[in-house]
């Protein structure tokens, strides 16, 4: 069975992302979310109460890595001051990209 645990797709990872700034009401959980379906990365956003957007993501190292890039740079009417990433356990059944 040499080569079975050997694949091509690419491994899942997880990372929950916390984006500070001035994030909320400036479309930036719509921009994560069509920018995460475009990279083919499973999870959600949310707004939290203390200003910032929280984000779970999970998909292919590289997809996430862009998707980093994206909430860093954010939609034009947002100023991100930074984005905080936390490694987490993919889930298994989550699927889609959705506003929670």
């Amino acid at each position: 069975m040499d080569g079975y645990f050997q694949h091509s797709w690419p491994m899942t990872v997880a990372f929950r992302f916390i984006v500070r700034g001035v994030v909320q009401g400036v479309g930036f959980r719509w921009f994560v979310v069509k920018r995460a379906r475009l990279l083919g990365v499973s999870g959600w956003v949310r707004n939290q109460a203390d200003g910032s957007v929280e984000v779970f993501a999970q998909g292919a190292g590289k997809a996430l890595d862009a998707l980093e890039s994206d909430l860093a740079a954010g939609p034009p009417r947002s100023d991100v001051a930074r984005v905080e990433r936390e490694d987490k356990v993919p889930e298994a059944r989550l699927t889609g990209f959705d506003v929670h």
